[in-house]
C-alpha cells in the first residue's frame, strides 16, 4: 500500500499538468486555434479602387471617386471608426437646414467613418451620382465615394476596427 501511494505521489505533478483547471469544450479549443485572419481594406488612390483582403480571399476591387486635389483623401493607416446605416446628411445650401437620408442623399445609405481631423470627418460612402465613381473622379472633399451596391458589399464585409490602408 505504501508503495502505491509513493508511486501515485511521484506522478502527481505530471498528472496535474495534463488536466486543465477548468473544463474545456472542443469548440472552445477550435475557436482559439482557428482564429480568422484579420481583414483589411486597401484603397489605392492612384488606381482609384478599393478592396477587402480577408486571409487569402479578396472582395473587389471596386471603383471609387476620391478627394479633389485641393481637399485630398488622406493617405496612411486608419481603422473603421463607425458604421452607419442610413446616415443623415445635413445641408444648408438653400439657406435652410435640411436633413437628407437614404440612397438618394449625397452620402448614400451606408457610411464607414475612418478619420477625423480639423477639416471634419472622412468616410467611405455611397452616392446618388454614379457617374463620378464610374469615371473614378477626384471630386469630393476628401471622402471616398462608391456605387451604392458596392458600398453595401464593403459595409457587410467589415467591422468597426478593421484596418484601412490608403496608398498611392
Amino acid at each position: 500500500m505504501k508503495r502505491r501511494l509513493l508511486f501515485a505521489l511521484s506522478l502527481a505533478p505530471l498528472w496535474a499538468l495534463l488536466v486543465p483547471l477548468a473544463p474545456v469544450r472542443a469548440t472552445d479549443v477550435a475557436m482559439r486555434t482557428t482564429a480568422p485572419s484579420p481583414s483589411r481594406i486597401v484603397l489605392d488612390l492612384s488606381k482609384r479602387q478599393i478592396k477587402v483582403l480577408k486571409g487569402h480571399q479578396q472582395l473587389g476591387p471596386w471603383p471609387v471617386a476620391i478627394g479633389d486635389p485641393k481637399t485630398p483623401t488622406p493617405k496612411g493607416e486608419f481603422s473603421i471608426l463607425a458604421k452607419k446605416v442610413n446616415p443623415v446628411y445635413v445641408t444648408t445650401k438653400s439657406g435652410q437646414r435640411r436633413q437628407l437620408q437614404g440612397p438618394s442623399s449625397p452620402i448614400g445609405d451606408r457610411y464607414l467613418a475612418f478619420h477625423r481631423n480639423g477639416r471634419g470627418e472622412f468616410g467611405i460612402h455611397g452616392t446618388p451620382w454614379p457617374h463620378w465613381v464610374q469615371i473614378r473622379a477626384a471630386v469630393s472633399l476628401g471622402c471616398v465615394r462608391m456605387l451604392n451596391s458596392h458600398i453595401r458589399q464593403l459595409f457587410d464585409a467589415v467591422e468597426v476596427g478593421t484596418r484601412l490602408e490608403i496608398e498611392g
